[in-house]
């Protein structure tokens, strides 16, 4: 199953450093789950200045409770980057290129 995950980085004047700190940790985390397949796309949520202030990702899991076990471990959660983090069932198109 499929989750759009639209993860808010805090609004405090730390919450840049925050994320730069695990930023790597991550990234090699979400490396992890594209090899196995949970990862299908994502990036960071930019503010008006073009600086990251929170992510959007669409992750493949078989099920909720695997996705919540995954989202306790992230960086970005454990490094108190993600403030507030919305999950919807998500399908992504498969939609065939115009010839």
């Amino acid at each position: 199953m499929q989750f759009l995950v639209l993860a808010h980085d805090g609004t405090d004047a730390d919450a840049p450093a925050r994320r730069q700190r695990v930023r790597a940790e991550h990234l090699a985390a979400v490396g992890r789950l594209k090899a196995r397949g949970n990862f299908i796309l994502g990036g960071a949520i930019l503010d008006a200045q073009g600086q990251m202030v929170g992510s959007a990702v669409v992750f493949e899991f078989p099920d909720r409770a695997q996705l919540d076990v995954y989202l306790a471990r992230d960086p970005y959660v454990t490094g108190n980057v993600w403030q507030r983090i919305d999950v919807q069932p998500f399908r992504v198109a498969d939609v065939a290129p115009l010839p």
